[in-house]
């Protein structure tokens, strides 16, 4: 297939630019895997489709406030830095603005005097560039000095509230730099409530990069070449998933990032899952269907984009672009902030 096959016209005004009063308050458009018929629901109704003996599947990834500023030594030069993943102990790879005027052995002094800076080491041949800090607990600094990396669809700086609305109830283990969207409509009533319905919530963690905005710069989608990231699928997790198929009971997954790592981690044969950590830079996009999950809520995506072709694989091709329409004239809530998508087998 062609990338041309998953465009869709989307006027700019349906880009959510700010979350929705309440978590819960998104809608949610419902498809039937099978036939593709679709209608508008809320994500209230979500729990509803669910099952006592299902099992949810969430990641536990927690965004960290990967943008930071300080200036250049000794021009006074103002530096953006936007961390992109840790290498080791005080070790990141980043972006930096202005790059060019950075080469290695450059010294950059962060706004607070206390958080000391950091050392351009290298630029790589992709045009991110390894720098070390002073201090190891880079985390720390962040937590200080560090902003939230809005997608860069959201034009305008970062809130206060985005420090807690992009960011699941649920997240945990620092180390993403985006989001996992889908995730952000849960309220922990919401996820009690389905506990209390019998439905077993499993936990796993991929790391969000800035490569989950990157364009498909090709014309057919098996030229694309995948961004990796890092993934951990614990053994209580795979259990959990494994013990749903095995009374017949279904798997659902909140997020494209969920599925990419039970799919990475998935023997086709069995139909089960393995627990292990890594990295994976697996591209699934239509006409491969998934082997362990049976139901997916998922957030509208761009347009040609990869997590578009992952949500093809879980229904016809013209029945999502058919429901991408549809969200359209209804006017629903586009990308991060966005309303939601829910494919029901």
């Amino acid at each position: 297939m062609n990338v041309s096959d998953f465009d869709y016209h989307l006027p700019p005004e349906l880009i959510a630019q700010h979350p929705a009063q309440r978590r819960e308050d998104s809608r949610m458009l419902v498809i039937d895997r099978c036939s593709g018929a679709h209608q508008a629901r809320h994500f209230t109704d979500f729990a509803s489709y669910l099952q006592a003996g299902d099992c949810l599947v969430l990641n536990d990834t927690r965004v960290i406030p990967a943008r930071l500023w300080g200036h250049r030594v000794p021009t006074g030069g103002r530096v953006q830095a936007f961390l992109l993943e840790q290498l080791g102990n005080a070790r990141w790879q980043c972006l930096l603005r202005p790059g060019r005027r950075l080469p290695p052995g450059s010294r950059v002094e962060l706004e607070h005097e206390e958080s000391g800076g950091f050392i351009v080491e290298e630029k790589n041949d992709d045009g991110t560039f390894n720098i070390r800090f002073d201090h190891d607990d880079v985390l720390a600094i962040l937590d200080k000095d560090g902003k939230t990396p809005l997608p860069p669809y959201i034009d305008r700086e970062p809130s206060e509230e985005d420090k807690i609305r992009y960011q699941t109830v649920y997240a945990q283990q620092p180390g993403a730099v985006a989001a996992p969207t889908a995730g952000l409509h849960f309220t922990p009533e919401i996820l009690n409530d389905l506990q209390d319905r019998g439905v077993h919530i499993a936990r796993l963690t991929l790391h969000v990069g800035a490569g989950t905005f990157k364009p498909v710069a090709v014309e057919r989608i098996e030229d694309h070449v995948m961004h990796e990231e890092t993934y951990v699928l614990p053994a209580e997790c795979a259990d959990a998933i494994n013990r749903a198929h095995d009374e017949g009971n279904r798997v659902f997954c909140v997020g494209t990032t969920t599925v990419r790592v039970l799919e990475t981690c998935a023997d086709p044969t069995t139909r089960r899952v393995k627990p292990g950590s890594g990295r994976t830079d697996i591209f699934l996009y239509p006409p491969r269907k998934p082997v362990i999950p049976d139901g997916l809520l998922t957030n509208f995506h761009l347009p040609q984009s990869t997590l578009l072709m992952l949500v093809c694989t879980f229904c016809d091709h013209r029945h999502v672009m058919a429901a991408y329409d549809f969200a359209v004239k209804e006017r629903f809530r586009f990308y991060s902030y966005g309303d939601c998508m829910l494919l029901v087998p």
